[in-house]
């Protein structure tokens, strides 16, 4: 699970995030969110690598995953790889896809796993 800030931070770029605090669901089992994600129509933003392997298995369901993978995922760096990430990435995680963000790059991964687009 990301900061308060990062959803804080999402929101002032017009985005409508919430963070699982905000509702105390932070105690929610990953399959959970995910659902809760889908009936809600949201990206999940995570640092979990368990939620590309459940978005793995969405089925055609449209969801979608982001996973930071960073070497320092201080929110100042958080901020920006997600800030780049999303500039390119806005339509595939409309129509259901894992973004993977590192360091220095992004993988985009639709979904279902295999789906070309």
């Amino acid at each position: 699970m990301c900061r308060r800030e990062t959803a804080r931070w999402l929101r002032e770029q017009g985005f409508d995030a919430r963070h699982l605090r905000d509702e105390d669901l932070q105690r929610l089992p990953d399959e959970e969110i995910f659902a809760k994600a889908i009936a809600e129509g949201r990206v999940v933003v995570t640092h979990d690598l368990d939620f590309g392997e459940i978005g793995a298995l969405t089925r055609g369901r449209k969801a979608s995953v982001i996973v930071f993978r960073l070497h320092n995922p201080r929110q100042p760096q958080l901020i920006e790889r997600l800030s780049s990430v999303l500039s390119d990435s806005t339509e595939a995680l409309r129509q259901g896809a894992v973004v993977i963000v590192e360091d220095a790059r992004h993988r985009i991964r639709p979904l279902p796993i295999g789906a070309k687009r």
